[in-house]
């Protein structure tokens, strides 16, 4: 995949390349439905499968984020299932560090909303809400 052709994918590699990643292997949970969570991860290589029922599965692709609930909101519980779909590589960010790269870049703060956003319009399409 071209970085240039996904600002996203630029701002997470960008970010990635000044702090240290985590590898998941295909197949592997990064969190569990209910989990405590206290970081945000950015997809830098792979995908993630975020399942809430058998019926209810996002794929997450390079340069979007999830988990960002968990930065927001203290005591946060994780919603869903993440699981590796592939090898991946996450960008992992807890709270000072979300706040640190926010400064460091700020389109990641402008790109993370926009990448809720889309993910979020393409819920509701497949729930059939307008």
């Amino acid at each position: 995949m071209n970085p240039n052709a996904n600002p996203e994918l630029k701002t997470i590699k960008a970010l990635a390349g000044k702090r240290s990643s985590r590898l998941f292997k295909a197949g592997d949970v990064i969190y569990r439905d209910g989990d405590l969570g206290n970081t945000l991860f950015g997809v830098v290589n792979g995908q993630i499968e975020i399942s809430t029922n058998p019926e209810q599965i996002e794929i997450i692709e390079p340069g979007s984020c999830f988990g960002a609930a968990a930065l927001i909101e203290p005591e946060h519980r994780r919603f869903g299932t993440a699981t590796a779909l592939t090898d991946v590589e996450l960008l992992v960010m807890n709270r000072e560090e979300f706040l640190f790269a926010m400064q460091e870049l700020p389109m990641f703060g402008l790109e993370l909303l926009h990448d809720l956003e889309t993910r979020l319009q393409r819920l509701k399409s497949r729930m059939g809400a307008s």
